[in-house]
């Protein structure tokens, strides 16, 4: 999969291209329903299917400070984007300028003058343009002016709830609250965080449950605080290690700790991480964030959660 930072060096001889277009934050069950009708009607064309995505946020553009919660870093929205069999990640920058582009000039200058696109994917609910003006029913006009396909599709809904659509909005919601098993329903896959890790405090070890602490980057979607049972992934390197882990996320009150930190015991492995880049699938959670009265009453409810951990996570 090619991977592109704006248009400026769109490769020579470019021809038409079937295009979805959105934030796609998560990269969830509903985008990928928009993302795998791209590729088809791209291969039934015999043309690339190009996922286009903008960075950063539209939010924090229009309204600094507004950014939402992060379920995705650009690198794992593209990674995942690529399992999905698109052609070509293209990620454009979102500038003041940008937001005050009108829909039309919008589709004109980059869909059809740049991408030469002959069909467009998108959600019954895409907005587009200066103060989100433009809907589909503008795409669909705009395509017959110009020559392009416009497909508006509907929004993913629960199997088992038909009041939940699917949304970054919801996902976001649920990992809030720390509901990762409706998070991952929504995703079709466990929530991840990503991030560096860096050095602790060193009690994790002095209580005899040495932990990994991560570094996420700034918005990060960050689960409820309590204690959970997650997959421990080494993302560097050719092949991706998978071990288990009790994560615990929030403040240590115990210690009366103030930072809010992230911080794994990876089980049945004695290792440094320090300093590798990992990420963390929260498969479920095990309890909520307490403070003990002792030592010991910590120590022996870590126990239970590492026992509960290894019997959630299997082998």
């Amino acid at each position: 999969m090619q991977r592109w930072r704006g248009l400026e060096h769109l490769p020579g001889g470019w021809g038409r291209c079937v295009a979805t277009i959105g934030v796609f934050d998560g990269v969830h069950r509903g985008h990928q329903v928009l993302i795998e009708r791209a590729v088809e009607l791209a291969e039934r064309r015999d043309v690339p299917s190009v996922v286009v995505t903008f960075d950063p946020h539209p939010a924090e553009v229009v309204r600094p400070g507004s950014h939402p919660a992060q379920l995705t870093t650009l690198r794992r929205k593209a990674e995942l984007v690529e399992e999905l069999g698109v052609d070509v990640f293209c990620v454009l920058p979102f500038t003041a300028e940008t937001s005050k582009m009108p829909g039309d000039e919008f589709v004109h200058e980059i869909l059809v003058e740049r991408l030469h696109v002959a069909a467009v994917v998108v959600g019954e609910n895409f907005r587009f343009g200066h103060r989100a003006q433009g809907d589909v029913d503008l795409l669909t006009q705009l395509g017959n002016r110009f020559g392009f396909v416009a497909e508006g599709a509907k929004l993913l809904t629960s199997a088992t709830n038909g009041e939940i659509t699917f949304s970054s909005t919801y996902i976001r919601a649920c990992v809030d609250a720390g509901d990762v098993v409706a998070a991952q329903a929504a995703l079709g896959r466990p929530h991840r965080l990503e991030g560096i890790v860096v050095r602790g405090d060193g009690r994790g070890h002095e209580l005899g449950f040495p932990t990994a602490n991560l570094s996420t980057p700034r918005y990060t979607a960050v689960p409820a605080d309590g204690v959970y049972a997650c997959r421990f992934i080494l993302l560097a390197g050719s092949g991706q290690r998978s071990l288990r882990a009790a994560v615990s996320v929030g403040t240590n009150p115990t210690f009366s700790g103030r930072e809010r930190r992230v911080e794994a015991f990876v089980l049945d492995v004695d290792e440094d991480f320090y300093g590798q880049r990992v990420g963390l699938d929260f498969v479920a959670r095990l309890r909520d964030m307490e403070r003990f009265d002792s030592v010991d009453g910590l120590i022996t409810q870590m126990h239970a959660d590492v026992d509960n951990a290894r019997r959630l996570l299997g082998d």
